[in-house]
């Protein structure tokens, strides 16, 4: 029975997954948010309330902070993304009914304006604003988050990321060994709703936040499948306070930068299916010498409040056979190392098969082969998918319903296929 449920629940992910695989691929993209190109870097934020959703059909009430030019409450919240050595103003409305206030570690804040003065910054009062500045900022990437009572504010939502961009274009960081093709954001959190619920009724003081047990757990705010749904799905009116997708793609030979970010109060193990990673810097520092003396992993632990950028690439070398498919007179491409060399087994009938919805009838990258009628169809380009998602079994679940959670798929596409990213 065990066995027949976790099929189903697999097929139907396969399922879900599909069909939002299709609708978002005009929308994937790099890193999204409130890009500034300027030497001064302007932002306004408000805190406030509002609700998200989850895969699973629930909603949790959320503090966030929200930009002005939308006044809708993000989680996480606004990507700050500004050029390295800029000057950023970020002022804080708090529309909220506790103190809040904002930290930015790995940053030198030279000045505030118009706060109280906190244990660990200054502090928007109800009703009241404040500004910060950031001055010469380095490359990198970054958290931030209110730093009054970070225990229960991280827990609420009021936490996001800032994303320094070095000022050589396509790099990390000003060495060549960070270079990357294509970027993506891995905001990793996780909420007890029941938190949330308490909070919501007024009953903070009910709260105890050394017994928090976590029962949704989010990449960029959004748990699986929802993850790989269009950013600003349906011009920002569905999942509206959840505007950030997370669904990497790639070509072989390519590099994709992680950013990763943990936003919550938890460690977690983000699995990466296909090739290790490697971990170039962490909070916004490059490991040794250089990039290239970073660290190889196949997970990365993301741990609360801390950062890593790491680059992956992905080439089928040495995979032992040819996933192109090429006859042994076809031209090659430069990287491929078993040209022509035949799959190693005898691919059975697919009358003999499951088909799964990704399988394009064949086991090469680029061609699609025999369906039965009513099989496959979702993987019109014939690419590899591999799951990325959390190696703690729970924190792919949606209140302990599978699949959900920290959970998405990474696709390499077939050279001549176009990636809708910019």
């Amino acid at each position: 029975m065990k066995t027949t449920k976790f099929r189903q629940s697999r097929m139907i992910l396969a399922a879900m997954i599909a069909f939002l695989l299709l609708s978002a691929m005009p929308a994937l993209a790099a890193v999204e948010g409130l890009v500034c190109s300027a030497p001064t870097c302007n932002y306004d934020l408000t805190a406030k309330t509002d609700y998200i959703s989850t895969a699973d059909g629930g909603s949790v009430f959320m503090w966030g902070f929200a930009p002005n030019d939308t006044g809708i409450m993000q989680y996480p919240g606004p990507t700050l993304i500004v050029p390295e050595g800029a000057t950023v103003n970020v002022t804080l409305t708090n529309e909220l009914s506790v103190p809040v206030s904002i930290v930015f570690p790995g940053q030198t804040v030279s000045a505030t304006a118009g706060g109280v003065p906190g244990l660990l910054t200054s502090e928007a009062m109800p009703g009241a604003t404040v500004t910060y500045t950031l001055s010469n900022v380095t490359p990198g990437t970054f958290i931030y988050y209110s730093g009054t009572n970070p225990s229960l504010e991280v827990e609420m939502g009021l936490v996001g990321a800032l994303i320094v961009r070095s000022a050589t274009a396509g790099q990390a960081y000003d060495d060549a060994a960070t270079a990357f093709d294509h970027e993506y954001l891995f905001f990793l959190s996780e909420v007890d709703s029941r938190i949330h619920d308490l909070v919501v009724r007024g009953k903070m003081d009910e709260v105890n936040n050394t017994d928090a047990r976590p029962n949704y757990w989010f990449l960029n705010g959004r748990t699986a499948p929802d993850i790989m749904a269009p950013s600003y799905s349906q011009g920002g009116t569905w999942l509206p306070t959840q505007p950030y997708n997370c669904m990497p793609m790639m070509h072989p030979t390519e590099t994709i930068l992680l950013r990763l970010l943990g936003g919550g109060r938890a460690s977690h193990p983000f699995h990466h299916h296909g090739n290790h990673a490697l971990a170039v810097a962490r909070e916004g520092r490059l490991l040794g010498a250089g990039a290239a003396q970073g660290e190889l992993l196949f997970t990365q632990t993301v741990t609360p409040g801390k950062t890593t950028d790491a680059t992956f690439t992905w080439s089928g070398e040495n995979l032992g056979w040819d996933y192109f498919g090429h006859a042994p007179g076809d031209p090659a491409y430069p990287w491929e190392t078993d040209h022509g060399v035949p799959v190693p087994v005898q691919i059975p009938d697919y009358k003999d098969l499951t088909i799964g919805p990704f399988w394009s009838g064949s086991p090469f990258m680029g061609v699609a082969g025999d369906l039965p009628p009513g099989t496959g169809g979702f993987n019109p380009n014939a690419g590899f998918f591999y799951m990325w998602h959390s190696h703690a079994e729970i924190e792919i679940t949606n209140f302990d319903i599978f699949p959900g959670g920290m959970l998405t798929m990474m696709v390499v596409e077939h050279p001549d296929v176009m990636l809708m990213n910019p």
